[in-house]
């Protein structure tokens, strides 16, 4: 498979997929959660929005990280939480509501923040003369594409055809997590020669990222009296993101085209996905699925 075909054709068709099978899960009744649990949204969304972006850049320049990797990191620190964040709630037996629509509400947000974000990166950790800038209107647009409209329609087929789609959603869940793992294969197959260098160089510090916000959510959720299910949820969302799509910010061809920006997330991915394994271990186990959610 050649790479152009991969960040050309392959890498938006299978964000689109990922995207569409996170349509099917959601419900207009999501969006209007944030009226129900208030004090859990808006907190998720500081976290996942403000926050970790800032930490991460606190970590990238306390390690000096080269600029490529740097911001790579960092486009997984703009991006929304992805749809496999609320499979993790659901086996966490966290809040699976909070978690659903806290990805909603990331994933429109973030369609403004992260091309404005990304270009402010790019002016910071590369030389004026040298960098380039994101369209934002364009990117915008583009972002809309492989991620908003193929949620839309998701949303739509559930509503139109609700039986068809609920047999169908093992199947599109599998076929989502194929495709994730492609992209991620083909991120680290361009880069194979550089990917055990830039683990060694960029691995402690996403697992710190990851680890660190996840932790951090916890804390937060607990300070603010949340229930035990809201504090994972908020954890998760922060933690999980969508690796996918930041990938296809890096290496897009009309984004970044630069599969350099795309070995962090793919090693952010990889760790995220070992500290997931470990809160669902701990949320199966801690979370009674006797316990009703809290109401806010």
């Amino acid at each position: 498979m050649e790479t152009n075909f991969i960040t050309a054709v392959f890498l938006p068709l299978a964000l689109g997929i990922i995207m569409l099978g996170m349509g099917l899960s959601l419900r207009i009744e999501d969006f209007k959660r944030i009226f129900k649990y208030p004090k859990a949204v808006f907190l998720g969304l500081l976290l996942q929005i403000v926050l970790l972006p800032l930490f991460g850049f606190f970590l990238v320049t306390s390690f000096n990280l080269r600029p490529e990797l740097a911001i790579g990191l960092l486009l997984v620190a703009f991006c929304p939480g992805g749809a496999t964040s609320n499979l993790i709630s659901h086996l966490s037996r966290a809040d699976v509501a909070l978690s659903i629509s806290l990805t909603a509400f990331s994933s429109m947000i973030t369609i403004f923040t992260v091309p404005i974000f990304t270009n402010w990166a790019l002016l910071y950790f590369v030389d004026a003369d040298k960098s380039i800038q994101m369209p934002v209107l364009n990117t915008i647009l583009q972002i809309i594409l492989v991620t908003a409209l193929p949620v839309a329609i998701g949303m739509w087929l559930y509503k139109k055809y609700p039986e068809k789609c609920r047999r169908s959603m093992r199947a599109v869940n599998i076929v989502s997590g194929i495709f994730f793992v492609l992209v991620l294969v083909a991120a680290i197959a361009k880069e194979r020669e550089n990917i055990i260098p830039y683990f060694r160089e960029v691995g402690m510090v996403a697992f710190l990222l990851n680890a660190g916000m996840m932790a951090f959510s916890m804390v937060v959720a607990r300070i603010f009296f949340l229930s035990r299910k809201q504090m994972f949820s908020l954890s998760i969302e922060t933690g999980i993101q969508n690796g996918t799509l930041a990938i296809a910010i890096a290496a897009g061809p009309l984004m970044l085209n630069n599969t350099q920006y795309a070995i962090a997330p793919a090693v952010y991915s990889l760790v995220m996905f070992i500290t997931a394994g470990i809160v669902i271990f701990v949320g199966s186990k801690v979370n009674s699925p006797n316990i009703p959610t809290a109401s806010q």
